[in-house]
């Protein structure tokens, strides 16, 4: 790359925008970094082996739907796609070794082209053609998300091989089949080197997560589950179709090559009052309002809880729901002047900011108030996600992408830990009914595990996942903006609600004595002991009664502790959740951040910009100010779980007693209990109408079309028919009569029509 943009780039992402915040100069406006700039894609068909990273898990797929139509009873699903996802892994640690250096020498990033795929044309004019090639664009983003999807994937697979294995004479080989082609999809979705097989894999993630929230298809609340992830993807579905619509309109391009360098080289003012370009990143944003779930298309995401936990892990952490935190930073170039104007652009980035903050403070206030521990880790995800959307919008693809790959690894760590718990407890899922679960042996590294996750959710000071979040808050903190200004100190707030609700779930199933009422599947272990796995509507809320008394396991219950492989993923995703702090440690001790440098090497370098030098928060110096802040939350959050939760476990719910009893706050407790009838406002606002439309119409359908039109249509030849029915009785002279009566009337018509010409 030529050393003009390389100083360009400098100046945009700072060399100073690290986890510490960065003193590199300001760019010259919050929606704008100066003009774009990208290089071209270094095409090398000597890399054709990738398409083994996508074959492989394609593999699987087909060997675990043969082995599901042949009905196979046995382990060899999960063993083939633990293979596959394993090839996919290496492959990609291969890439990173052989690639990554030219990468972050050259800035160009590699375009593979596999095979030819659609090709049409109507005519010979501009827009007159439309042609996609199947291949491969792999740049920084790219190479990162293929590192950790393939490595999180071969992690939960291995434990969903133990995991499931209730299920090996039932739906083990479907499960592994809807799996392997999720995270084939996946793939596709990141590696596509084109908007069209971008939309191909998010289709089929969207496909795949019907299939595996609905796993346990008799219980009529997974399928329900199921379609409503389904439909309201397919709401964000919908605007990225739209969007990708414009964008060849606009562009005559869906390759991400060609785009951006039309992007690149466009004059900033043809973009000027064009509506049909203005559009287009509003209509990203709603697709990733619907696959990331975003306020106000997150409610799906919690009932997604209703699959297998690996299934949670799998979704929650490094899969479908950062799809479209990977799709804001590979179209970020639509988010600038020079793509949209100067008119759209920042109230572009503003909506996308308000929108991931508003829905991480939201996502926190709900988690609160839930009693199931797998529902208060996916309104913790719907908030991370929050997080990342409002990074990319305050300005900094660096912190946003970097709290993704910090959160793919806790966040797995903590849907498996759960997923060990409930395992263990017959499906128990209502923290309520544990307690002192560190006592109980098989179990003390399960929620050793849950700890580190917890401090990692909560963003404990020096984590990760604090190195990665204080990136997002000193960006919107340090803004020049008001309105950016106003996200991070709610988003601080989360912070400190966030700690509050991670640590009020592992006092409670950790510490205190022990206490274990089993869930519903105690009496049954044969096919459906998962049965209930998938959401909290099996447990009792409304009290601790239950199979076992207090500090017994209730009927001589005995709890199954974690195998070999759970334990040995889960020990090994902790690791990697403290490695995923190494970036920043080193950058520390005078290295760099390789995380920053896949930002740096791809579409999402210009968001990442720096906060001003010597930037001030509350009138002192912002580094070490955010640091008090941040971890003055933090700490105040845990502490407040201590009193409620550990120190007197019965103060929380004696709070909540009182809550519910004062009509001024009884509100807050049970909006928090009830998602904020968010639920409720769509049935009322979408499915009453609906069902009172369906009704109008079934109606209509069934008196007016059925009964009247079509039925007064049949009878009309009837009623004609008995009319002149008496007039056929079988008997010749009736017939003479008949035929007489008719020549009559016939001649009487002929003479009337007679007289009436001669008349006039």
């Amino acid at each position: 790359m030529q050393p003009a943009l390389l100083s360009t780039l400098a100046l945009a992402l700072g060399d100073g925008a690290h986890a510490d915040g960065g003193h590199a100069a300001q760019a010259a406006g919050y929606a704008d970094v100066g003009a774009l700039q990208f290089a071209k894609a270094s095409v090398d068909a000597g890399y054709a082996w990738l398409k083994w990273m996508l074959l492989a898990p394609l593999a699987s797929v087909a060997l675990c739907g043969l082995f599901a139509l042949l009905k196979v009873k046995g382990r060899w699903p999960a063993a083939f796609t633990v293979g596959a996802f394993a090839t996919a892994a290496a492959l990609a640690v291969s890439l990173y070794f052989q690639w990554s250096p030219t990468l972050f020498g050259t800035h160009a990033p590699l375009a593979v082209p596999l095979a030819d795929w659609i090709t049409v044309a109507w005519g010979d004019g501009p827009l007159q053609a439309f042609s996609v090639g199947f291949g491969l664009y792999i740049d920084g983003i790219t190479l990162l998300w293929m590192l950790f999807v393939t490595v999180l994937a071969t992690l939960i697979a291995l434990y969903a091989s133990e995991y499931m294995e209730s299920d090996v004479k039932a739906g083990y080989a479907r499960f592994f089949f809807a799996v392997s082609l999720f995270v084939a999809s996946m793939l596709i979705l990141v590696m596509s080197d084109n908007l069209v097989g971008l939309y191909l894999g998010w289709e089929g993630v969207g496909l795949c997560s019907y299939m595996l929230i609905g796993y346990y298809a008799t219980q009529p609340g997974a399928t329900a589950a199921a379609k409503k992830a389904f439909i309201m993807n397919r709401v964000g579905d919908l605007g990225l179709a739209l969007a990708i619509f414009l964008i060849w309109t606009n562009y005559g391009t869906v390759s991400y090559d060609g785009l951006f360098q039309a992007v690149a080289s466009a004059d900033p003012l043809s973009a000027q009052g064009s509506w049909s370009k203005a559009a287009i990143p509003f209509l990203l944003l709603m697709a990733v309002c619907g696959k990331s779930a975003q306020g106000p298309l997150f409610t799906w995401l919690p009932d997604a809880m209703w699959g297998p936990t690996p299934v949670s892990a799998l979704i929650h952490a490094a899969t479908m729901v950062t799809a479209g935190i990977y799709l804001l930073a590979r179209m970020a170039p639509f988010y600038t002047q020079q793509a949209i104007g100067s008119e759209w652009a920042e109230p572009a980035l503003l909506t996308v900011g308000w929108i991931g903050c508003i829905t991480a403070f939201l996502g926190a206030t709900i988690a609160c108030g839930q009693f199931d521990y797998k529902r208060v880790f996916a309104y913790s995800t719907i908030s991370s996600l929050g997080y990342m959307v409002m990074g990319l919008g305050v300005g900094t693809a660096f912190g946003g992408v970097y709290y993704v790959f910090t959160h793919a690894w806790f966040k797995a760590l903590l849907f498996l830990t759960a997923g060990a718990v409930m395992h263990g407890m017959a499906g128990q899922v209502d923290f309520r009914k544990l307690g002192g679960l560190m006592k109980v042996p098989g179990f003390r590294l399960t929620m050793v595990c849950m700890l580190l996750g917890c401090l990692y959710l909560a963003t404990a000071p020096f984590s990760a996942a604090a190195l990665s979040k204080d990136i997002i808050l000193y960006q919107a903190l340090t803004s020049p903006v008001d309105q950016v200004r106003w996200m991070g100190w709610l988003g601080l707030l989360t912070a400190g609600i966030t700690a509050y609700y991670a640590f009020r779930v592992w006092f409670r199933l950790a510490l205190g004595p022990v206490h274990i009422e089993p869930g519903p599947d105690q009496h049954g272990h044969g096919d459906d002991h998962h049965g209930s796995h998938g959401h909290d509507a099996h447990v009792h809320h409304g009290g601790h009664g239950g199979h076992g008394g207090h500090g017994g396991h209730g009927h001589g219950f005995h709890p199954h502790a974690p195998g070999f492989r759970i334990s040995l993923v889960l020990a090994v995703i902790a690791i990697g959740s403290i490695l995923a702090g190494l970036p920043s440690y080193l950058e520390k001790s005078a290295g760099y951040n390789w995380i920053q440098r896949f930002v740096l090497n791809s579409t999402a370098w210009n968001r990442a910009t720096a906060g001003p030098e010597h930037a001030e928060i509350l009138g002192r110096d912002a580094h070490g100010t955010l640091f008090v802040l941040a971890t003055g939350v933090v700490v105040l959050g845990i502490g407040l779980a201590w009193v409620l939760h550990a120190a007197n476990r019965g103060l929380g719910d004696r709070l909540r007693a009182s809550m519910l009893a004062t009509p001024g706050l009884k509100w807050l407790a049970l909006g928090s209990e009830h998602g904020w009838y968010v639920d409720q406002l769509y049935a009322a606002m979408i499915g009453v109408p609906a069902w009172i439309g369906a009704q109008l119409l079934a109606f209509v359908d069934r008196f007016v079309m059925d009964g009247v039109i079509v039925t007064a249509v049949g009878r009309i030849p009837g009623f004609f028919g008995r009319i002149f029915q008496p007039l056929y009785t079988g008997s010749v002279q009736g017939y003479a009569l008949t035929m007489a009566g008719g020549i009559g009337l016939i001649v009487a018509w002929v003479v009337w029509i007679w007289l009436s010409g001669g008349a006039s």
